[in-house]
């Protein structure tokens, strides 16, 4: 399967301007994959994210939580005495400030750029995630998941109801890793969550690949 992800990203490329190249794309490169400076998370997210797929070579693929539940507006993982749900709610365009290039396109939300289906106005954005560890809950800010829209938890192939989204947990034991893949015609985005000692650390955003 990584090898059929590989020659799809290899055909891909990471674009500073938009999908179809008639207005600017404003979505922040900090938090890119190739950004991350910690080489133990590096290491672990390059074992199972799109973005990272040149240095999974040789790297053993992490124990992950059973999924326990999802639908069209959320999913569920437990085990391990770890909770994480990932829940989504329509987005009300009349709650942001919508900023239109040329007035056709998308491209800012609340004066911030944003991700999934770039350029139009979103029909879902992630509302909450959730992760509970031993009972104590982390703490994940709104600006980690609420530029996040479109999310896609399940999908169905040949009838059977499968999804690309998962939580890994490190060899250490020290770090969870909640991972959303949400694909594009246009160019999908992925997002990882990184939890360490049931603290939120930081996000990584890779976008416009699997175009």
């Amino acid at each position: 399967m990584r090898i059929v992800l590989f020659v799809l990203l290899a055909l891909a490329c990471f674009n500073a301007f938009a999908q179809t190249g008639d207005y600017p794309d404003y979505r922040s490169k900090k938090e890119l994959f190739s950004r991350i400076i910690e080489k133990d998370i590096r290491s672990d997210i390059a074992s199972f994210s799109m973005a990272g797929i040149d240095e999974s070579v040789g790297k053993l693929p992490l124990k992950t939580l059973p999924i326990t539940g999802f639908g069209t507006d959320y999913i569920t993982f437990a085990g391990d005495n770890i909770e994480v749900k990932i829940t989504a709610a329509p987005f009300d365009k009349a709650k942001h400030k919508l900023g239109f290039y040329e007035e056709k396109y998308l491209v800012k939300i609340d004066n911030k750029p944003y991700f999934g289906d770039y350029g139009k106005v979103p029909r879902t954005t992630i509302n909450n995630v959730m992760v509970v560890i031993n009972k104590d809950t982390v703490a994940i800010p709104a600006t980690a998941f609420n530029d996040l829209h479109n999310p896609i938890f399940s999908f169905y192939d040949k009838g059977v109801q499968k999804t690309q989204n998962k939580v890994y947990l490190s060899a250490d034991g020290h770090k969870i890793y909640v991972y959303m893949l949400k694909r594009e015609d246009g160019g999908s985005y992925e997002v990882t969550w990184v939890i360490q000692d049931k603290k939120y650390v930081k996000r990584v955003v890779d976008f416009g690949f699997l175009k």
